[in-house]
C-alpha cells in the first residue's frame, strides 16, 4: 500500500454518493475503506466496510470522510467527524442555516483539520476559463449578473426529500440556486445581500418553494439577479455578464446525466458599433467543452490539501458560511406568493 494513500468514509450512499466513491476509486491517492447509508445501500465490494451509524463509521480506519447525506445532519457530521479527528469533504447545502454553519466552524477551528465544501461548479472548465478572462482585465469594470437555473422536474418530483424542509432545509433556492450565488460570489470576490426575494409555489405540491427570484447587490455595487426553478420543464443553465467591454455568458454546464448540455463559454466583445446596422452585433467567440473533470479536481484540491498542508482555495468553510448567510437572509425577506 502506498504510504501516504488517504483512507476515505463515506456517509451517505445516494447518488452524490456514489459520484464520489468513483472519484476516489479513479485516484491513485486514495482508498475507500467504509460507507454508511441510513437506507442500508451496499456495494458489492468486499473490501469495504458497510457501517450502521455515523459513529461505527468515524471508528474505522479511515484519514478523512465524504459528507453526501441529508442537508439536515450535514453539520451536525462534519463536527462529529471533526472531533474524531478526520478531515471532511461535504457536500452543499453546507448546513440548513448560517447558526449551524458557525459551529461548524468553531469545530474546524479546534481540530486543525482540513474542511472542505463541494461547490462543484467552480471546477467546470468553462468556469474556470471564464474566471481566467475576467481576471485579466480586458473586459472591464463588471456591470450587473444574470443567473438562471432551471430543472425539467420529474413524475416523482413532490416525493423527492430535497423539497421538505425538515431533510433539506429548503427548496429549490438553496439545492440548485446556491450553485449559482456560489458563483456570483466567485466571480466578483466580493459578498451580496439580497435587496428582495419572492417564492413560489407554483406547480409542485410541496413543503417548499418551487421557483426562487432574487435581486442582489454585492458590496462593490453590482446587481444581480436570479432566477432557480422546479418548472422550467427542460435543464437550464445559463449565466450572464456584462462588463465595460463586452460580455461574458456561461450556457450550459455539463453533469452526470448530460441533460444541461451542451457545455459553452460566449465572450462578445464591443467591436465595430455605430448607429446603424451593426448595432447590437458584436462579435462572439463560442468555446464548447465536452469533458467534465470537476468531481476529480475537487477530490485532488482535498487530498492535496492534507497531503501538503495546502489551504482550500475553493469550498472553504468561509465560502460555506457566506453562502449560507446569504441563503438565510433571502429566505427571511422572501415574499411568498
Amino acid at each position: 500500500m502506498k504510504k501516504d494513500l488517504i483512507k476515505f468514509g463515506i456517509a451517505g450512499y445516494g447518488k452524490m454518493g456514489k459520484i464520489r466513491e468513483k472519484t476516489i476509486r479513479e485516484s491513485d491517492e486514495s482508498l475507500l475503506v467504509s460507507i454508511f447509508d441510513i437506507a442500508h445501500q451496499k456495494n458489492h465490494d468486499e473490501h469495504v466496510k458497510f457501517c450502521n451509524t455515523i459513529e461505527e463509521l468515524l471508528e474505522t480506519d479511515i484519514d478523512a470522510i465524504v459528507i453526501s447525506a441529508y442537508v439536515k445532519v450535514a453539520a451536525e457530521y462534519v463536527i462529529k467527524a471533526l472531533k474524531a479527528g478526520k478531515h471532511v469533504f461535504c457536500e452543499k447545502p453546507p448546513a440548513t442555516t448560517a447558526e449551524e454553519m458557525e459551529l461548524v466552524i468553531e469545530a474546524e477551528k479546534q481540530s486543525k483539520k482540513v474542511l472542505k465544501y463541494g461547490f462543484n461548479h467552480r471546477f467546470h472548465f468553462s468556469v474556470m476559463e471564464a474566471k481566467k478572462l475576467i481576471k485579466t482585465g480586458t473586459m472591464g469594470k463588471l456591470l450587473w449578473m444574470r443567473g438562471i437555473y432551471g430543472k425539467a422536474g420529474s413524475i416523482d418530483y413532490h416525493d423527492n426529500w430535497r423539497n421538505y424542509k425538515q431533510f433539506s432545509g429548503g427548496g429549490i433556492l438553496i439545492d440548485q440556486g446556491i450553485h449559482m450565488l456560489d458563483l456570483f460570489r466567485y466571480f466578483t470576490e466580493s459578498e451580496f445581500e439580497c435587496i428582495s426575494s419572492c417564492m413560489t409555489k407554483s406547480y409542485w405540491k410541496t413543503e417548499c418553494e418551487d421557483n426562487a427570484f432574487l435581486m442582489l447587490k454585492s458590496d462593490q455595487g453590482v446587481v444581480a439577479t436570479m432566477h432557480s426553478s422546479a418548472n422550467q420543464w427542460k435543464h437550464k443553465f445559463l449565466l450572464e455578464m456584462a462588463f465595460e467591454d463586452g460580455y461574458v455568458n456561461l450556457d450550459g454546464i455539463l453533469s452526470t446525466t448530460r441533460s444541461y448540455a451542451p457545455e459553452t463559454l460566449i465572450v462578445g466583445r464591443r467591436e465595430f458599433e455605430d448607429i446603424t446596422f451593426a448595432m447590437g452585433k458584436p462579435k462572439e467567440t463560442i468555446t464548447y467543452f465536452e469533458n467534465d473533470l470537476s468531481w476529480n479536481f475537487e477530490l485532488a484540491e482535498f487530498i492535496n490539501a492534507i497531503l501538503n498542508r495546502k489551504s482550500i482555495a475553493n469550498g472553504t468553510s468561509n465560502d460555506a458560511l457566506q453562502i449560507m448567510k446569504l441563503v438565510t437572509e433571502t429566505y427571511r425577506k422572501a415574499v411568498s406568493l
